[in-house]
């Protein structure tokens, strides 16, 4: 179809309000809520639900028994009007979930564009999600996470909420994150640890031997025992040229109020 049609199966409900982009499909026996706005050329398969308020953008695909858009997983949440932002050209998976936001987290749960989320990934409430993020089967984010573009989370792994994930992180499955990954980290194991950078996805972005070299260097002066963290991580911040190695120095020494995961 061109991205002029529009089509909604007879046994869609698309309630009064929702706004249907230009080009939109809408599966069988799927639910779209009166606060809904779709963009463009949007994929909703048959039996997703899409409800809040919420926004999916362009040509994002919604394959079927997902729900996008419901109440957040969260005892304190009292029925406040809060968001549920959707970049473009991200794809939903099979029963994955995203949650709106929380009064107490910000109102929005926000993901940016050319995101994956596999069968059965969860997005928590306030949660924020950058471009090219992949959720593999069954991860999960838990409330207030944030993490940074590209990053990729193996299947079965979960985050801790209010746990920041810098960009260009890996994490291995059947993981569990409860600290703050620094960017381009590789974890893995039951219980987490910081074991390296994530080499193959710096090589896929075409860094070059050179600056992939730098980087590896730094993560080794990081991961000496002499001084503290913060100590080492503010000396390579103050002597270095590479834009990504101030990337993860200076997520380093940003206060999160919470614990890092430490080099290996």
């Amino acid at each position: 179809m061109s991205r002029a049609e529009t089509f909604i199966h007879p046994s869609a409900v698309i309630e009064p309000g929702a706004k249907i982009g230009a080009g939109c499909q809408i599966g069988p026996f799927s639910l779209i809520g009166p606060e809904v706005t779709l963009g463009a050329g949007v994929i909703v398969k048959s039996h997703a639900v899409i409800t809040g308020w919420t926004d999916l953008g362009d040509d994002c695909v919604v394959f079927p028994f997902a729900c996008v858009g419901e109440i957040p997983q969260d005892l304190k949440f009292a029925g406040e009007r809060t968001r549920l932002i959707v970049g473009a050209r991200c794809r939903i998976r099979e029963g994955a979930t995203l949650n709106t936001g929380t009064a107490g987290g910000g109102g929005v749960t926000r993901v940016g564009d050319d995101c994956l989320f596999m069968t059965g990934a969860h997005v928590g409430h306030d949660v924020q999600v950058g471009n090219g993020v992949i959720l593999a089967n069954q991860a999960a984010l838990a409330g207030h996470c944030i993490i940074g573009d590209r990053v990729i989370i193996g299947g079965l792994s979960g985050v801790h909420q209010h746990v920041r994930v810098g960009a260009g992180a890996i994490i291995g499955a059947v993981t569990m994150v409860v600290s703050d990954v620094m960017p381009y980290g590789l974890v893995q194991g039951p219980r987490g640890v910081l074991d390296g950078l994530n080499l193959v996805g710096l090589k896929r972005r075409g860094l070059d031997r050179a600056e992939i070299g730098a980087m590896r260097a730094a993560y080794t002066e990081l991961a000496r025992e002499d001084g503290t963290l913060h100590e080492r991580a503010q000396a390579l911040h103050d002597t270095t040229d590479s834009a990504h190695i101030r990337e993860m120095t200076g997520f380093l020494l940003a206060d999160s109020g919470r614990h890092y995961l430490k080099p290996q």
